[in-house]
């Protein structure tokens, strides 16, 4: 208990998140007939989540986040950060590293919305 289960996505365009979060981390996406919204449930290799049509204006850039932002553990971080680059993310925070634990690294998708990627490495510096 008390440990955290479950993530939610944002999106003004959810054709585009789907598509956008499908291609850079194979995650499944299965739209919910029965709620009252548009919803689809995200299925991962880890924790499921929901990706939902953002129900208010979209905040703008440069305010910093005013959210849980969560990191997805990746095998490898530069690999990873080309095929976001490539499928319209952009950097929010360059690759860094944490010593002696991972890189790590933080980006926005075409909606804004800010996750962070790291790769576990006991020799980052």
């Amino acid at each position: 208990m008390n440990t955290v289960s479950y993530f939610e996505i944002q999106s003004s365009n959810p054709t585009r998140e789907i598509e956008f979060y499908t291609t850079v981390f194979d995650w499944k996406f299965i739209k919910e007939e029965f709620v009252p919204i548009e919803y689809y449930r995200i299925e991962t290799n880890g924790m499921n989540g929901g990706l939902l049509k953002r129900p208010a204006p979209l905040p703008p850039t440069q305010c910093g986040t005013n959210a849980f932002t969560c990191s997805i553990m990746v095998n490898s971080f530069d690999k990873t950060a080309a095929k976001i680059i490539a499928n319209g993310g952009k950097v929010a925070l360059p690759k860094f590293a944490i010593p002696k634990r991972c890189w790590q690294g933080y980006f926005l998708d075409a909606d804004n919305n800010v996750f962070g990627i790291f790769e576990v490495n006991e020799n980052a510096e």
